[in-house]
């Protein structure tokens, strides 16, 4: 093999690895550090409305800081289980979501977690955290024994009894989130608490459209 032959191989192995570290910190960066989204859902109307463009953080999830309420979280969509399945299931001091589609081999958690190909993820307010007591009552939602005063709820929004978990104490290891948009929300009303190991990020800015720019 010629000297020139020798040269153009070794330069496209160095393009094909040049492409393959920009591709993986990509990846690393979109997955543990921050990720542009866009909102293609209606429960978070008016505080997010769809197509709104938001840059989510996922560095304080990697990080494991702290879930406040009144933080806008996206994470991992449960399992739907029919009302019926829940009800005769319903174990009231562990009132929490079930993921029963769990992939099981290392290129499915792959193409799953980190290429999020197929992936459903949910974007809602975290309303109660560890230790929480929630009770959701004449369309009222009462936190700790206490009326929850919910400023960005549009007016005439009631918070009905749309699913099993109304009244209850979130676990440790869970919170509990809800879209502001309440009758058109499916939340943790209908599946349960969810696991901090499945929230995936906050939502950081909104940069789309321009005349919203800023901090959600």
């Amino acid at each position: 093999m010629d000297t020139e032959k020798k040269s153009n191989i070794k330069e496209v192995v160095e393009w094909i690895l040049c492409i393959l570290i920009a591709v993986i910190l990509a990846l690393l960066v979109r997955h543990y550090v921050f990720t542009p989204t866009v909102v293609n859902q209606e429960s978070m109307r008016t505080t997010l409305e769809p197509f709104d463009r938001l840059i989510l953080d996922r560095l304080s999830i990697t990080m494991n800081k702290e879930i406040k309420r009144g933080d806008i979280i996206t994470f991992e969509a449960p399992t739907i289980r029919d009302k019926e399945i829940i009800l005769n299931n319903y174990d009231s001091n562990y009132p929490v979501a079930v993921y029963s589609n769990e992939p099981t081999n290392i290129l499915s958690k792959f193409i799953y977690y980190v290429l999020e190909w197929n992936k459903t993820s949910y974007i809602k307010r975290v309303i109660g955290v560890a230790g929480d007591k929630i009770l959701i009552e004449n369309g009222k939602v009462y936190l700790n024994g206490e009326e929850l005063q919910e400023d960005y709820l549009r007016e005439g929004i009631t918070t009905e009894r749309t699913g099993v978990f109304y009244d209850f104490t979130v676990p440790e290891g869970y919170v509990f989130a809800m879209g502001d948009n309440r009758p058109q929300s499916m939340d943790c009303r209908e599946f349960g608490c969810i696991p901090l190991e499945k929230v995936e990020s906050k939502v950081l800015f909104r940069f789309w459209p321009f005349n919203k720019f800023g901090k959600v």
